[in-house]
């Protein structure tokens, strides 16, 4: 078993992604020497280069060697994006180079301190990233204070996906379920937000996948913060305490609950409720994002932020000034004639909440989604879900299924589920068009988790041109 303490050295294979590359900051920043591979440059590669972070972008074994400038205490960490047969990896294994998986390396930190963790299929992201903004006291990019955080986005208040104070005993991390990552963690406090079953490639079925979340529960070692009504037994150990949190609405009463949003206000561009604690009711809570789904996502992060010690009467400031995540539910353009959104939805369910908030929030408006589906396995076993949620939008455009870590499987194409079906070099131009040529104001929706995030930008400005 690695010890903490005793690396020195670290290469990211495959330090571009979210998580690894939080990874890779935050070792760095403790004075490790830091270095990594990738596939292609991104932004968020280069602002790790511009760190001092020296990245390579071919997996030639001998660039390694230039990019390493030392081997004491070297660890490898992998990322399962990255595959298996891939010249830097064969040569790793070959030369007998001590190995480990992200969720092993994460694991670690998690033991070195009180790991508040936040775990479940939808949310995971947005809530670990209001639950780190609640717990600092500082709210400054350079300094936090009193937290450590690894986020699975990039958050807009502190534009970066770590947030590290070496003085502080606690560490906000997003808890992932793909490949039982999960399972090496060790959490102090843990959320569950929602165990609708995914990553059946990895689980087979709904059942085992729900099974996982109930060996996770086993892990925690203070409390557990699960949405009421769940379906999930939890495994807790001896003493560890459970408590429930909902939304509250004349249609859905939170019966039960010991912590709820209640009294909600919507209009105006503004929500706005009461926390109900099993102690007090912390009155007039404004969202900085006024999505619908962030009022569960908020009434959790502010649940564990009070276990975690946070003054009931600092939550109304810090819940208000909560900028968001990138890619979670960013409008990018707000015109008369059209309206801009871009999320990183890509589970049925995420899609259906993405779309529920543009109803609410733009009832009058057209809404044109535009869809690109991630990986072929998750296109094949939810396509009859994707089918339902996609077409409860006024015109759906598809994008060519991303693969990420997959081969093309026979017969499962974006095709299958319906809709008008474009190349990713089309888009900008097509979705100019439907704008200039409509008759009525307009929502463009941009939903996936592969790599239409690199058409954000593009699409944004020329939708924003337009009169």
């Amino acid at each position: 078993m690695i010890s903490l303490k005793d690396i020195q050295t670290l290469f990211f294979l495959g330090i571009g992604g979210i998580g690894m590359s939080a990874l890779a900051r935050y070792f760095h920043r403790l004075g490790c020497a830091v270095s990594g591979y990738d596939r292609t440059p991104s932004v968020l590669t280069k602002e790790l280069e511009q760190e001092g972070i020296i990245i390579i972008y071919d997996d030639d074994p001998k660039l390694f060697g230039i990019s390493v400038c030392s081997r004491q205490n070297l660890v490898i960490v992998r990322t399962p994006a990255v595959p298996e047969d891939s010249a830097l990896y064969t040569y790793f294994r070959e030369q007998n180079l001590p190995i480990c998986k992200r969720s092993e390396l994460l694991g670690l930190v998690t033991r070195s301190m009180k790991a508040l963790c936040v775990a479940g299929t939808h949310g995971k992201t947005t809530t670990s990233t209001m639950l780190a903004h609640l717990l600092n006291e500082n709210g400054d990019l350079q300094e936090p204070k009193g937290v450590n955080a690894f986020l699975g986005g990039i958050s807009m208040n502190y534009s970066t996906n770590v947030l590290i104070d070496p003085q502080s005993d606690l560490v906000v991390v997003e808890a992932d379920e793909y490949d039982r990552s999960f399972h090496r963690l060790t959490p102090y406090i843990s959320v569950v937000t929602a165990v609708d079953a995914d990553h059946l490639d990895i689980y087979g079925t709904p059942e085992a996948y729900r099974d996982a979340f109930a060996h996770y529960t086993s892990l925690i070692t203070n409390a557990l913060v699960m949405k009421h009504g769940l379906d999930l037994q939890p495994r807790l150990q001896p003493g560890v305490k459970c408590y429930t949190y909902d939304v509250q609405t004349p249609a859905h009463p939170a019966n039960g609950a010991d912590f709820y949003a209640d009294h909600i206000r919507v209009g105006e561009g503004r929500i706005v409720f009461d926390l109900v604690t099993p102690t007090t009711v912390v009155k007039d809570i404004r969202l900085g994002v006024p999505v619908w789904v962030n009022i569960e996502n908020a009434v959790a992060a502010m649940t564990v932020a009070l276990l975690s010690g946070v003054p009931a009467e600092h939550l109304r400031e810090r819940m208000a000034s909560f900028k968001g995540v990138q890619r979670r539910f960013n409008i990018h353009v707000h015109t008369p004639k059209v309206v801009y959104i871009d999320d990183y939805a890509h589970h049925p369910q995420e899609i259906a909440t993405a779309i529920d908030s543009i109803r609410k929030l733009f009832p009058e408006r057209r809404l044109v989604g535009v869809f690109q589906p991630h990986l072929f396995t998750r296109t094949r076993d939810f396509a009859p879900e994707f089918k339902r949620v996609l077409h409860t939008m006024d015109e759906l455009i598809l994008l060519p299924i991303y693969p990420a870590r997959e081969e093309p499987i026979e017969g499962v194409t974006s095709e299958m589920l319906g809709g008008q079906v474009v190349e990713k070099a089309d888009l900008v131009a097509v979705l100019k068009e439907k704008v200039q040529q409509s008759q009525e104001p307009l929502v463009i929706l941009t939903v996936g988790a592969g790599d239409i995030d690199r058409l954000v930008q593009p699409v944004a400005e020329q939708l924003a041109s337009l009169q």
